[in-house]
Parts: structure tokens; sequence; C-alpha cells
């Protein structure tokens, strides 16, 4: 399985294994690893995984994206031991909430949040790869929320790896924030940028693009920019679909997404040949991605803080994947299209390429106020309570289900009611509590840094605290 970087258009353009697409993350020229072809499923295929417990469809589908880097057999160890922690042997339960609307329940992992099923297997990969070279890295990341959590979660107490993670100071929630401050392990730092999720992202991208700091400190990634997210979020919505009748059923999935990686992830799940009916994107009122697929304009905006913070997103990395698509895998009109989307705000795109875009995803976008009134009403219903971001994700459902036919409609609980106590207590009067395991995390004390929004100050600190990769990994 060979993979290329959606911005590399030379004649003789790089190729590379997966071994070294999930170490590296980002590509040096700032794009992002695709597959050069996809793998592809019969439906024979999709329907001898029905029924089948979560591990070995993870294994299944895993296995076709990491090619020769792994045996069958190691592969399926390290699935088996990803998914043992989760609190619900199904790892991803469905539960009908309305007829026809389902939750896909991805809150089961160690930090109750849909990241968890990707960098916790991300996080073995890693450690299997770079032991097995005698290696370590640095891992730097952003988050608007979960992802740091989830990686740090991952990556703590491993001695092939440091990781820093760059969160928007005051702009996630006291419990997310918490999740990443109080962990105590000497190779995990979670530091405060002072601005949006958009600046910690830059600093990660500009990070990257400063060669002899990324060679210096070996650096790596683990945000949905590195494609191994990608590849285990499939998994999910094959499971989910299988449950409900796949392949000879189709199901549409609602996705409450920021940064289009958790969408994508269906998307690819759908390039191999899982019979998806409709994608349907939910996002707040960050909306950059709700306009363009609506009115064929990608433009940035000011990000503005909201009930679901993990959609305060206003440049959504992984669309460069779709868009790579739309562009017929022209990595150079990508590369100059992403240029110019950084210097003027606006993507060019085509009317053609936004028709063919449309085809493919449908988006709804809501504020803080139906936000609320979602969680009240679904709450009422069924008793079923929903965080911000996977409320906005079942408004998107029952809109779309007005329009749509008779496909069964999944949409996606991506974190735990718990993560956001505040926007829960205000919508129906009731607090939820955190599962036994982190019942006392108010009462930990905090590790907090605050940095000012500086490429400078951010590699200067990592210089200072990254241990020396001449250290043998322990």
């Amino acid at each position: 399985m060979q993979y290329v970087s959606t911005r590399d258009g030379r004649p003789r353009r790089e190729r590379l294994e997966f071994e070294e697409i999930l170490l590296r993350g980002l590509a040096p020229d700032g794009g992002l690893y695709v597959p050069v072809q996809w793998p592809s499923l019969s439906a024979v295929e999709w329907r001898g995984w029905r029924g089948r417990p979560y591990t070995e469809i993870a294994a299944g589908l895993v296995g076709r994206f990491s090619g020769s880097a792994l045996t069958a057999a190691r592969l399926d160890q390290i699935v088996a031991e990803t998914y043992a922690a989760f609190d619900d042997e199904r790892v991803a339960p469905l539960r009908e909430f309305s007829p026809g609307l389902y939750l896909l329940e991805l809150f089961h992992g160690p930090t109750l949040a849909f990241k968890d099923y990707a960098l916790q297997l991300l996080g073995r990969l890693l450690d299997e790869v770079l032991r097995r070279r005698g290696s370590r890295v640095t891992i730097v990341g952003a988050t608007s929320g979960d992802t740091g959590a989830a990686a740090i979660e991952a990556i703590r107490g491993r001695g092939t790896a440091d990781i820093f993670i760059l969160y928007p100071e005051g702009r996630i929630s006291e419990i997310q924030r918490r999740q990443m401050t109080t962990i105590a392990a000497p190779n995990v730092h979670a530091l405060g940028i002072r601005g949006s999720f958009d600046d910690c992202q830059d600093l990660v991208k500009a990070m990257f693009a400063d060669t002899p700091f990324r060679i210096a400190h070996n650096l790596s990634a683990v945000n949905s920019i590195n494609w191994a997210r990608i590849m285990a979020q499939t998994v999910y919505y094959a499971t989910a679909a299988l449950a409900l009748g796949a392949p000879d059923q189709r199901v549409s999935f609602v996705v409450p997404t920021g940064n289009f990686g958790n969408v994508y992830a269906a998307h690819v799940a759908r390039r191999m040949g899982l019979p998806i009916a409709d994608l349907v994107i939910a996002t707040n009122r960050n909306d950059i991605l709700a306009r363009f697929f609506n009115d064929g304009a990608m433009s940035l905006g000011v990000v503005t803080p909201s009930l679901s913070p993990s959609m305060d997103i206003q440049v959504a990395s992984n669309f460069e994947r779709l868009f790579y698509e739309l562009k017929d895998c022209d990595a150079n009109a990508v590369a100059d299209a992403m240029a110019r989307f950084r210097n003027t705000g606006a993507m060019p795109v085509t009317a053609a390429e936004w028709r063919d875009a449309k085809r493919l995803f449908t988006a709804y976008s809501f504020d803080d106020d139906a936000t609320l009134a979602e969680i009240a009403r679904t709450w009422r219903a069924s008793q079923v309570m929903l965080d911000p971001h996977s409320a906005v994700g079942v408004a998107a459902a029952r809109a779309h289900r007005a329009i749509a036919g008779k496909a069964p409609i999944v949409s996606l609980a991506t974190a735990h009611p718990a993560k956001f106590p505040d926007a829960i207590e205000r919508a129906i009067g009731v607090r939820p509590k955190l599962p036994p395991r982190l019942a006392d995390l108010l009462e930990r004390p905090e590790r907090l840094l605050s940095l000012p929004n500086s490429v400078a100050a951010v590699e200067d600190y990592i210089r200072s605290h990254a241990r020396p990769l001449r250290e043998v990994a322990a």
C-alpha cells in the first residue's frame, strides 16, 4: 500500500509505504497523505463481516491500509489491546432514539470522545514501529478540545515519544482542559495558546514547515492530518452500517464536524464500497463547511466561541484530501489553491468542482440556541442526554429526515455529555456526572502553561523540554 502527498506534483513524486506516513503525519511540502489507490471490498466481503466483533472488522479494514507493515497476527493483537479497555463490549454501540434515527455512541473510550477510537490505535501503532526501529519521535498537535486529551492518553508514559499539544486557552471546556493538564507523565506537555484553534493548527503546520526544527526533533503528528486517524475511523461507519443491514441496506450518516476528518473517514468507507446513502455534515455557527457545500464559496470568517467548542474551526484541514479528489489528483493545482487560500482567505473552487462536492455531501448549521433546544427536545422525548456537538448532529439528522429517503439515519454521538456539564444543565436542568474513573478529575492538580501565538515561543519551549532523541526508548 503506497501513499502520496496531496501537494507533491513532481514528475517523479515520492511514494511512501504506510510505516513512513504513519511516522511523518504531515508531508514536508505541507500536503496530506492519501492512498495511491483505494482498496475496495465486494458486497460478499462486507456481508461476511456482519455480526462479527468490532475488533475483527477493525483488523480487516486497517489491514487494507497498513499493507505489509504488520503481520496479520500482530495487527489482531494490537487491535484487541486497543479496544479491550473501552467500557462497552460492543465498542461503538448503536441506539435507536426515534423511528429510523440512530445514535452511534462514540464516547466509550478512556477520554469519553470519538477521538479515542483512532488515537488509542495510533498510539500503539507508533510505539510498535518506533520500538522496532529503536527510534523516538516528538509529537506535536493542535486540539479544539477532544483530540488533545485522547492523544495524551494514548502516548502518556511511552518511552518512544514526547507529546506537545497546543490548545486555545480559555476556549475549551474545563473538563477537556483538565483531561490534558492533570496528566503528570514526564513525556506529556499541554500548552495553552493565547489564540484560536486555527492559530494552534497554524503553529503546528509552521513547525513542520521549519525543516531544521522538524529534523532535529523528529516531528510526528497525531491530528487527523495523520492518515492513520482517518483509517481507524472508517471502522465504526462499517460496523454501524453492517448492523443495519449493509451492504443490502443503504445507510445515511450525520457527522458533527469542524476539521472535516471524521466525515472524510465516512467518505473513505464509501470509496471502499460501503453503501452509504447520504453523508451529512453538521456544523455550529462556525459554518465554513456548510457555507461551502450549500453556496459554493469557501471563505474564512472569524472563529466565534460556541457551546460546541470542538467545532469552533474555520480552516478545515482535511478538506484538502477531498479537494485533491475534486482536482482529479492534480497535486500542483492543489498546492496552488492552498497557497491562494492561505493568502486571500478564499478557496478557488470552480462551479464544476462544487457540483461534484455537493453530490457527495449535504450540510446544515445550527447556532447555540438551536443546540440547547435539541438537547432539551431529545431529553424530553427519549431521556437520552446529548453533548452539544452530538446535539448539532441530531438537529441535522431531524432536518435531513424531512427531505431524505427511507434509509436509516445514524447520527454520531461524538462525546460524553459530562464533558460539557454547563451546557447540559442550562438546557435540561440536570448536571451530568463523570464516569467513576474520572469522578475526581476536578480535584486533580493541574500543570497550566500559557504561551503567546508565536512559532518561536512554542519551538523554544519544545527545545527546552523534549528529551534528546539519542536517549534510548524505555
